[in-house]
């Protein structure tokens, strides 16, 4: 069987443009939530969020398709440029067609829906834009990534919502399986903050509150948890085989072993209460990778700080793992990032990709109040030295979609 490995990362959030900025806040336990700044939120019931800020997208395309293109396409080109300078791979005529493009998303261009709706409300038809609907299309993120960077290989975009990102990560290793490409740029990307969103997800129930405390807001496990705070941005990992990465000297961050995908059929939203589809999802990724529960060292968890979802991960996590569930360390970075949606898993594989090179685990921050339910080690606070063999990304869209990834050390299998 082909081994894939990562050989290149690019991230926008937050808590940082950039990965090495990225990791490094995150390590430090910095919250990226504050005060909206991307429009008026006065008036709605949540006015907090995870905003990426100071991004300018012309450093990564030319201004006029900047000003043609929504955000969470900026964002997933400006996030691949850098992946690609990391990997030190140029994309060119000769190797274009060996190249793919798996850039997820949740909501795509979803923001552009507001100001055209109030456009044609107020000033009638020819007010709305002729990039509309590209920009509201949700395969653009990844068609556009591919027209900008020259990658012709299979595009494909797949909207798992919050568990978008991480599905990237495992198709595009399976496209390299299949000797579909010999590279991967796949990852996700999220920008879908408007009054209109925010206002829905306020209506839906499953965000914090906090307005005067951001900061603090997001608590995954912590028993005064009261929801998540939305966030954007993204994270795109270069995805080769392995033979393709010897042959031209590539660093290798960290080995893909795949993943596994179930469904709940249980709710819209809402994730089965005995956790029994997200505990599938986790042994048949383990076992799909050639491993058993005891060879996981740690586990980028979902934990959007919900009541309910923190609860059922945590039951997911010890029907998979059993007793060794308490040997584990689970760490949860939407503590500090908000809940980047189609983004999110992405995110967390960067993340996990640099607990295997690096050997240190970011905390989970605001948990101070033990919940008799989540009773796992949930790295509090502080980052933690710890080698890391195999790591483990969860990520639980809505609609019952559980996905679950499984990254290695190089050479730590």
């Amino acid at each position: 069987m082909t081994r894939v490995f990562v050989t290149g990362m690019g991230a926008l959030s937050a808590i940082g443009n950039d990965v090495p900025t990225f990791w490094q806040n995150l390590l430090a336990g910095k919250s990226g939530a504050g005060p909206i700044t991307a429009f008026d939120a006065s008036d709605l019931p949540v006015r907090i969020a995870c905003e990426v800020k100071d991004f300018d997208p012309g450093q990564f395309m030319d201004r006029k398709t900047a000003r043609r293109t929504a955000r969470a396409i900026q964002l997933a080109v400006a996030a691949t440029r850098q992946a690609l300078t990391d990997a030190k791979f140029e994309i060119t005529p000769e190797n274009g067609e060996r190249v793919a493009v798996l850039m997820n998303t949740g909501g795509g261009g979803i923001t552009e829906m507001e100001p055209g709706s109030i456009g044609l409300a107020e000033k009638g038809p020819r007010s709305v834009g002729p990039f509309l609907v590209p920009n509201v299309m949700s395969n653009a993120v990844a068609c556009v990534v591919s027209i900008e960077l020259g990658a012709r290989g299979p595009i494909m975009t797949s909207t798992a919502a919050c568990a978008s990102g991480n599905y990237a990560l495992i198709e595009g290793y399976n496209l390299i399986q299949r000797d579909e490409a010999d590279v991967v740029i796949a990852g996700g990307s999220e920008a879908a903050m408007s009054r209109l969103t925010m206002s829905a997800f306020a209506r839906m129930g499953p965000l914090s509150s906090r307005n005067d405390d951001p900061e603090h807001a997001c608590r995954p496990f912590d028993k005064e948890r009261d929801g998540f705070v939305c966030g954007e941005g993204a994270g795109v990992m270069i995805l080769e085989s392995e033979a393709h990465a010897q042959a031209r000297g590539a660093r290798l961050m960290a080995e893909v072993r795949g993943g596994r995908i179930t469904g709940d059929a249980y709710h819209i939203t809402a994730p089965e209460p005995s956790g029994d589809g997200a505990a599938r999802a986790i042994r048949n990724a383990i076992k799909a990778a050639g491993l058993k529960p005891e060879d996981i060292d740690l586990i980028y968890a979902h934990g959007t700080g919900t009541a309910l979802n923190d609860a059922v991960e945590t039951t997911a996590i010890k029907k998979a793992l059993g007793e060794h569930a308490y040997s584990t360390a689970v760490t949860a970075t939407k503590s500090m990032i908000g809940h980047t949606l189609g983004a999110a898993g992405a995110l967390s594989a960067i993340g996990a990709i640099l607990s295997l090179s690096e050997g240190v685990i970011p905390p989970t921050i605001n948990y101070s109040v033990p919940d008799p339910e989540c009773d796992l080690d949930y790295v509090p606070g502080v980052a933690r030295y710890k080698t890391v063999h195999h790591a483990l990304v969860n990520a639980f869209g809505f609609g019952g979609q559980n996905v679950v990834a499984v990254l290695s050390r190089v050479n730590g299998a």
